[in-house]
């Protein structure tokens, strides 16, 4: 059986034995450790493992990790079977990697020399350091290209999951762009991050090809009100009227999908829309504070809205200057995002800054992964963007390069597998 160990840095190496340990591992057996991942319980700190099974996927509002991992697959099998023994495969590993253990019957170390090792062994000694995965399903993972129905669950696509609408500014690269599967790993600690997305993408080989990846660093927002708000890479706090885990009847309202809004395969989960950002932090880096704080609408130090003192002030959007110009500007950012223009939309957002090299003029390849989470894409997301991208004076200083929308079911229990109820 596999080895159990406690939060602080016991070795991932699986320990088995007796009946069993020479049998190859098949999908029964990758389902059967995934019971024993459900024995862990969640930890209070930063090291230990966040509980994998529940009615809501891990990763949405747990309290946000400060590393990424974020991929995207294009499904390369044909057959309905092949999938669902690969969600079986990939379910079972990542309820074994979030509780800290080796995946496969030997883990990364104990199976025979002439055999490659199940797991690539570069988290052995690692802590979980809370690390969550969380799974979405593109538009492209029910159609193909031509509308035919990939795997007989052609009908089963939810009417929220739309294909996003090109909006003002857009820049996409295709190939950062879209996707069948959608997986996010989140932790504290980047190589555990990196370690799940590696052996997802290693157990899938012949069946599912990674698409695009991105590596986060410094999460962009909190979902919990014990996080401090953190900073983007424009140097402003960002997400400070985030939802938060501790707003239990608002998730219910602009968070899971409820019963009523169908199809039921989806009830408890939630809508994932991925968006690459890149910032020309060069342009922003020579531009005033005073004109900073006016694009944003909040000030640098204190993330107070202008006119306020405090992070956690109500917004006065009638307050006025000296001059009769309004303290928070009427195409800033914090005001064409805010509820109170948008029907009352909100999102959940979970995105990370991100800096991958250089573009060859000297010019970082900088800025934010997006990530947000809601009940409806085309109730919150599409109408916040579409107004952001018609009058946002940020634009000058961003680009949407990457773009991406899947459906996150909800939660799995012990012995099932993600998206079972989609192929049930």
């Amino acid at each position: 059986m596999t080895s159990a160990r406690s939060s602080k840095g016991i070795s991932r190496r699986g320990l088995f034995g007796a009946a069993g340990a020479a049998v190859a591992t098949g999908v029964a057996g990758y389902v059967a450790h995934s019971a024993l991942a459900g024995e862990e319980s969640q930890a209070a700190d930063n090291t230990g493992p966040v509980e994998f099974h529940g009615p809501h996927q891990a990763g949405i509002v747990t309290p946000a990790q400060d590393r990424l991992h974020f991929a995207t697959f294009d499904v390369t099998a044909t057959k309905r079977d092949d999938v669902i023994a690969l969600l079986k495969e990939w379910t079972a590993a990542a309820a074994l990697m979030t509780a800290g253990r080796d995946i496969g019957q030997y883990g990364a170390v104990n199976g025979p020399g002439e055999a490659p090792p199940e797991d690539t062994g570069e988290a052995v000694g690692l802590p979980p350091a809370r690390l969550t995965i969380t799974i979405g399903f593109g538009p492209s993972f029910f159609v193909d290209a031509s509308g035919n129905d990939r795997f007989g669950i052609k009908a089963k696509r939810p009417a929220a999951l739309v294909d996003l609408p090109h909006f003002i500014g857009d820049n996409l690269d295709a190939n950062r762009s879209g996707g069948d599967i959608a997986v996010q790993a989140c932790s504290d600690d980047p190589q555990v991050a990196v370690h799940a997305i590696r052996n997802l993408a290693r157990i899938g080989f012949g069946r599912a090809a990674v698409r695009y990846s991105q590596l986060g660093f410094g999460r962009t927002s909190s979902t919990s009100r014990a996080q401090s708000t953190p900073r983007n890479l424009f140097g402003f706090k960002d997400g400070t009227n985030n939802l938060k885990l501790e707003d239990t009847d608002k998730l219910e309202q602009q968070l899971w999908v409820q019963p009523e809004d169908g199809p039921d395969w989806m009830v408890g989960g939630s809508y994932l829309v991925s968006r690459r950002i890149r910032m020309t932090i060069e342009i922003w880096d020579r531009t005033s504070l005073g004109e900073q704080e006016k694009i944003i609408g909040r000030g640098k130090g204190t993330g107070a809205p202008l006119g306020k003192a405090d992070e956690f002030d109500t917004i006065d959007f009638g307050a006025k200057n000296s001059d009769g110009s309004f303290k928070v500007a009427a195409h800033s950012h914090v005001r064409l995002a805010h509820p109170q223009f948008n029907k009352g939309a909100e999102l959940l957002r979970r995105g990370y800054n991100f800096v991958d090299g250089s573009d060859g003029l000297g010019r970082l390849d900088a800025g934010l992964f997006f990530l947000a989470y809601q009940r409806d894409p085309r109730k919150q997301f599409i109408p916040i963007q579409q107004q952001l991208s018609r009058s946002d004076t940020m634009n000058e200083y961003i680009r949407h390069v990457g773009s991406g929308v899947f459906a996150c079911p909800g939660g799995v229990t012990p012995g099932s597998y993600w998206g079972e109820k989609l192929f049930t």
